[in-house]
């Protein structure tokens, strides 16, 4: 049988092929390629620019993350309506060596990076409007966030 999923996590199932965009992050220069690529698609999905800069920011984190950590992995975004609700949906996924403690990693200030303030996780949480995160020591990490377009 051919496999649905091309990314499997736990009870995480991600059809890539529903993602309207895909970054895969394997250099420094990835980082801002993807900042640079989810802030265009959030500006023409018609998020306002407050949004558009918070989701870049997660979004920067989260290859950043991906990057330091992991070495590589994808970044996958689209939008879907919930309830007439415009949502832009962001996956960061890789196979690195995963995260032994997630709630530690989630405070604030936490960090096993030198040169970083532990502002990460905790910060992509506070941007986002959803955060779902799963991670499992040799095994890798998926984040799921989601930003809803505000009603003007």
């Amino acid at each position: 049988m051919l496999e649905e999923y091309r990314v499997r996590f736990g009870d995480v199932k991600i059809k890539v092929e529903d993602y309207e965009l895909v970054v895969r992050i394997e250099s420094e220069n990835d980082i801002y390629l993807a900042r640079q690529m989810i802030k265009s698609f959030a500006e023409k999905s018609g998020f306002p620019l407050a949004d558009v800069t918070k989701v870049a920011t997660a979004v920067s984190e989260l290859a950043r993350n991906i990057y330091r950590y992991a070495k590589k992995g994808y970044i996958y975004a689209r939008t879907k309506y919930r309830d007439d609700e415009l949502i832009l949906e962001v996956v960061a996924y890789d196979e690195g060596p995963g995260i032994p403690d997630v709630e530690k990693a989630l405070s604030r200030g936490y960090t096993t990076f030198q040169r970083s303030l532990g502002l990460g996780l905790s910060g992509i949480k506070r941007l986002m409007d959803s955060f779902f995160i799963a991670s499992e020591v040799g095994k890798g990490t998926v984040v799921i966030v989601e930003k809803g377009k505000r009603r003007i």
